[in-house]
C-alpha cells in the first residue's frame, strides 16, 4: 500500500521523512485525484511479470530502461541529485517502478502544499504531465528503477514557475474538475 504524507516546511536534509506534525497522512484516493497512479508489483519478476506487461500495454507504456542511482553508478551524481530536488515538470507522464532500494517523490496538492510518497521496492508511480514534483533518495542512498515512456524517451524538466506549457494548464484544469 502507498505511504504518503502531508511535508513539513523543514530545510534538514531532503532525504529525512519530513512528516509534518501533527501527522498528516494521504490515501491512494486523495494522490488518484492528483491523477498520480500507484501499483504494487512483484519487482523481483519485472523481466516476465504479466502483471506490468498488461500495465504497459494498457497505458502504452512502449520504451523502458533502467537506471541506478547511486554515487557508485551514476555519472555526475551530486549534481544530477540536486536536479532531481528542484522543483519542475514534465510535459509527459512520468512513470517509475522501483526494482529495488527506495526513496521519494514529492507533488504538490491543488493547494500547493507538499505531499511526500515513500517509494520503495516493488512500488510503481505514474505522475500525469504538468504536476510541479521533485524526487531524492532517502537515507539509505540508492535506489535502482525502471523508466517507462509512452513512445520515446523525453528528459527535459522545466523548473517552476513553467505554468505557460499547454501540459500545465491541461493538468491545473484537471485539478479544478476533480475539486
Amino acid at each position: 500500500m502507498v505511504q504518503a504524507w502531508y511535508m513539513d516546511d523543514s530545510t534538514e536534509d531532503p532525504r529525512l521523512p519530513h512528516r509534518a506534525e501533527p501527522a498528516r497522512p494521504v490515501g491512494l484516493e486523495q494522490l488518484r485525484r492528483l491523477g498520480v497512479l500507484y501499483w504494487k508489483l512483484d519487482a523481483d519478476r519485472y523481466e516476465d511479470d504479466p502483471e506490468l506487461e498488461k500495465i504497459r500495454r494498457e497505458r502504452n507504456y512502449s520504451w523502458m530502461d533502467i537506471i541506478t542511482i547511486c554515487r557508485e553508478k551514476l555519472p555526475d551524481y551530486e549534481e544530477k541529485i540536486k536536479m532531481f530536488y528542484e522543483e519542475h515538470l514534465h510535459l509527459d507522464d512520468e512513470i517509475r517502478y522501483v526494482l529495488d532500494g527506495s526513496g521519494y517523490f514529492d507533488v504538490r496538492d491543488e493547494e500547493d502544499r507538499w505531499i511526500r510518497i515513500a517509494m520503495e521496492k516493488g512500488d510503481m508511480i505514474t505522475l500525469p504531465a504538468g504536476i510541479y514534483h521533485r524526487f531524492t533518495l532517502d537515507e539509505q542512498n540508492y535506489v535502482k528503477a525502471m523508466r517507462l515512456f509512452v513512445g520515446d524517451p523525453v528528459w527535459t524538466a522545466y523548473n517552476r514557475p513553467a505554468d505557460h506549457f499547454p501540459a500545465r494548464e491541461q493538468y491545473v484544469a484537471l485539478l479544478a474538475q476533480t475539486a
